[in-house]
């Protein structure tokens, strides 16, 4: 029979591989995307979406797949992502063209939803003492920020020796590893008062974030003043607005706005969206940056991200020991504001700049990046009982993945990516330096909010709890 702590170890285990895959194919496809292009035929503009499929799947359903592992149980929907997520990575490899790879990646997505909406459910579960919890999550963060971090290596890595399929294969034989630890070793929890699946609701979410997303990415193709691109963003705001009024009234929403009433949770949910906005979003335009202008071949525009890969590690896990003694308000807040220095610094790269021009700044943001991930995931957590784990990180995984569908979307549309492929490098470079601009006011403005609603006190412990009866009634 398995020790408890065993079940713990190996849970936490499992739990980081399976995030750091998923987050691995959002980052990993940034030093692959050039390649993927000239094999498939297709142009920037579509290559986006195999960033930007995959994130809004993962974005739209995660928070359903939070509701139904809490019915059905927390490991049951675990596996099952990762059953789909597996056998989706085969199919990308194998995909002939543009359309068919991003079909894939958005069913990817749904399996990554899954995956990720439990996994911080079931590191809650076992894992119930404050200072034990802390410890994990310090892991977990450090995950989170290591997987994009490493990202970028990896798949340069994996590109330059075996070709843009192999970032895909990979995610093979771990799968299947995973699928077999967390068979034997993470046991299963639930919500014994689960929510009813709000259907309606997903819709129009799903329905809101992809009209968005759309026209974001063909705004410039298209023109922002055109029928197409106006009807898109009207339907998004329309749905998006729909949305808000049918979790108002429903009896059990997929997102019970009463949650930000309190305060830290909903500084938690903004400062989540901030960073994917800002740093996670500017990653592949970055990568373009380093490969298309400065000539970088994929594994040396991977090696770039090294530096702050190594100090985003080591911060994050000294915030464990550091929980307790500095208040999330400082490490979600000061995080945020380094990101936003950071992006502020690589505004200095040019045309004709070295690449270790980006160096300062992207140490900078992953040092601020390493401060943020396990406080801000502790926050969202510790705002709702234990018992509502998947629903708490359901909602934090929705702001994250759809921070960075809307951001590269958004900071894409400043960035004229088709002056690559004419040579007019310093219209890209100029795009790119707006993009980082309006990239480290998201990351300010994340901080502002960060510190003005996460404050631990007395009276927001009274509004938490009062604010999660008043959605329970």
């Amino acid at each position: 029979m398995n020790s408890p702590s065993k079940h713990r170890g190996w849970t936490l285990a499992v739990v980081s591989l399976a995030t750091a895959m998923l987050m691995l194919d959002i980052a990993v496809v940034n030093t692959a995307i050039s390649d993927m292009g000239k094999d498939l035929n297709a142009g920037l503009g579509d290559l986006k979406w195999v960033v930007d499929a995959y994130t809004l799947a993962l974005a739209a359903v995660v928070l359903t797949t939070g509701s139904l592992a809490d019915r059905l149980g927390r490991r049951r929907v675990f596996t099952a992502g990762m059953v789909v997520f597996t056998v989706t990575s085969g199919l990308a490899a194998a995909a002939t063209d543009i359309t068919m790879l991003n079909i894939i990646r958005a069913v990817q997505g749904l399996g990554a939803a899954a995956m990720f909406a439990t996994s911080m459910a079931l590191l809650a579960h076992e894992f119930p003492q404050a200072q034990e919890r802390a410890k994990a999550l310090a892991v977990y963060g450090a995950t989170i920020a290591g997987s994009f971090a490493f990202g970028p290596l990896v798949g340069g890595g994996l590109t330059t020796a075996f070709g843009w399929r192999s970032i895909f294969i990979i995610n093979i034989p771990l799968g299947v590893f995973a699928l077999v630890a967390t068979a034997k070793y993470v046991r299963e929890s639930r919500d014994p008062e689960p929510r009813r699946i709000d259907w309606l609701g997903q819709g129009m979410l799903t329905g809101g974030l992809f009209l968005l997303v759309l026209a974001l990415l063909q705004g410039n193709d298209t023109g922002w003043g055109s029928t197409q691109i106006v009807g898109e963003l009207s339907g998004a705001v329309a749905l998006l607005g729909l949305f808000g009024l049918v979790e108002r009234r429903v009896k059990d929403p997929m997102l019970p706005l009463g949650l930000f009433r309190v305060p830290a949770f909903a500084g938690a949910q903004i400062s989540a969206f901030a960073i994917s906005a800002s740093l996670f979003a500017v990653y592949l335009y970055a990568t373009l940056y380093l490969q298309h202008v400065l000539g970088l071949s994929a594994i040396e525009a991977g090696l770039v991200y090294v530096p702050g890969t190594v100090l985003n590690a080591v911060v994050s896990g000294m915030t464990a020991n550091l929980s307790g003694k500095v208040s999330a308000r400082v490490m979600v807040s000061g995080g945020l504001a380094l990101v936003s220095a950071g992006l502020l610094l690589m505004t200095t790269a040019g045309v004709h700049s070295h690449w270790a021009a980006l160096l300062p700044g992207l140490i900078l943001a992953m040092i601020g990046t390493g401060m943020f991930n396990p406080a801000v995931i502790a926050v969202a957590l510790g705002s709702v009982p234990e018992s509502q784990s998947g629903l708490a990180a359901g909602v934090n995984d929705t702001f994250r993945q759809a921070g960075i569908a809307v951001g590269v979307a958004a900071l894409g549309a400043m960035i004229p990516t088709a002056a690559l492929s004419s040579g007019d490098f310093a219209a890209y470079v100029n795009g790119l330096q707006h993009a980082l601009l309006v990239g480290a006011a998201v990351a300010g403005i994340g901080a502002l909010a960060a510190a003005y609603l996460i404050r631990p006190s007395l009276r927001s412990r009274r509004e938490s709890r009062s604010a999660i009866a008043v959605e329970a009634a």
